[in-house]
């Protein structure tokens, strides 16, 4: 298996400084390779590659030894991550989506850096990160780094700095079975709903923390621009949502090691959320304007859906079960929480916003838990599924 560690830098004053004065060369270094490819094909209409921009390299050592001081390889690592922007951008022209191009990045919009192979840094075994032009930084390691490690991206948030390390050939540690099945039925109101008939509630980390986020962002549009008072209001708003995610991340750990610790099988619906928080199309009418489309109440579901992490929960439970030799199925989302987990009487009329009441069998349940029963069904007929057509044949 291939995974990423992600572990807190230590740093001194002067590695810090260093660092930083590391991100900056790399932001330069990435705004010179865009504006050299916008230039060449505005001027030319000749395409340069990420080779040819890694070739110029060697000239630039001898004009700017300031931006290769920390070697080489963390500037081809910053001229891929501008290939990887221009594919992306072409990637999105080519399915018709809306495509951004990519742009110049500003100070406050450029925190990272990466290596994308194993020279100019290592994991020491003293539990240090050396880094070429920096120094051996102290590196809190919480947890065994397992696998080969074959890349890593420093990245600064806040005051804090971080190393994700890319490794390959991870072994994988299974878990002893349970023999136990699970469907997870993922809401607004409850978080998640088991089929066991478990509710976990949404703890909403995203409105608890409105009013603060509401009175920094106030404060913020009060500074003036390129103020140190605006630098340090920024600062103030970046550390509260950094807050919530971290109090997201957090939960949505623990929820997914458990789910995975306690089940051999679990089951979770197909859910496209980046469908469902779209926004709803305008409406022109004939008199120049436009008519209602719901986008108010459209906005309060978006932000709800975005509070809870539906696809971040999906995402760790999908890793952890592969690591722990644990089977995830997806199924459609289609009628799941319309049909009765007794009699299969599918009706939008069973279900009165929390509570389910099958109209024909008279079946009642919580409507989640129902829906997450359905779940289970479908889940376990697709597993086995494959076993029934070897038996037929």
């Amino acid at each position: 298996m291939n995974r990423s560690f992600r572990y807190e830098l230590r740093p001194t004053a002067r590695q810090a400084q260093s660092l930083l004065v590391l991100l900056d060369a790399q932001r330069e270094l990435y705004n010179a390779a865009l504006e050299e490819r916008i230039g060449a094909w505005k001027w030319e209409r000749r395409p340069v590659s990420y080779f040819d921009q890694c070739r110029t390299l060697t000239e630039l050592r001898t004009v700017r030894p300031d931006v290769l001081i920390c070697g080489v390889k963390v500037c081809r690592g910053t001229l891929k991550r501008l290939d990887r922007a221009f594919q992306a951008f072409y990637r999105r022209c080519r399915s018709g989506e809306t495509p951004g191009y990519p742009r110049f990045k500003g100070k406050h919009r450029w925190d990272s850096v990466q290596w994308e192979d194993i020279a100019g840094w290592k994991v020491t075994d003293a539990g240090r990160l050396y880094l070429r032009g920096v120094g051996h930084v102290k590196l809190n390691l919480h947890r065994p780094l397992r696998g080969v490690p074959k890349a890593i991206t420093v990245k600064r948030e806040g005051r804090r700095w971080y190393v994700s390390i890319r490794c390959v050939d991870v072994p994988a540690q299974p878990l002893p079975t349970t023999g136990m099945s699970v469907g997870i039925d993922r809401g607004i109101i409850a978080f998640v709903a088991t089929s066991d008939g478990e509710l976990v509630d949404n703890e909403r980390f995203g409105r608890r923390a409105a009013q603060r986020l509401t009175a920094g962002q106030q404060d913020l549009a009060r500074k003036k621009r390129g103020s140190r008072r605006r630098r340090l209001a920024v600062e103030r708003v970046a550390a509260h949502h950094r807050r919530v995610r971290h109090q997201r991340a957090d939960f949505a750990h623990k929820l997914s090691r458990r789910l995975v610790n306690d089940h051999d099988v679990i089951v979770l619906e197909d859910l496209r959320v980046a469908n469902m928080v779209r926004r709803p199309k305008p409406r022109p009418n004939d008199e120049g304007g436009f008519d209602p489309n719901g986008a108010s109440a459209k906005a309060g579901l978006n932000r709800s859906i975005h509070d809870a992490g539906w696809a971040s929960l999906a995402q760790m439970v999908f890793y952890k079960a592969e690591d722990a030799g644990r089977d995830v199925i997806l199924v459609p989302a289609a009628h799941t929480s319309q049909t009765c987990a007794e009699c299969g009487h599918v009706a939008a009329g069973n279900r009165h916003e929390t509570t389910f009441r099958c109209l024909v069998c008279g079946h009642s349940d919580h409507a989640d838990v129902n829906a997450a029963r359905n779940i289970l069904r479908a889940g376990l007929a697709l597993r086995d599924a494959p076993a029934d057509r070897e038996a037929q044949h």
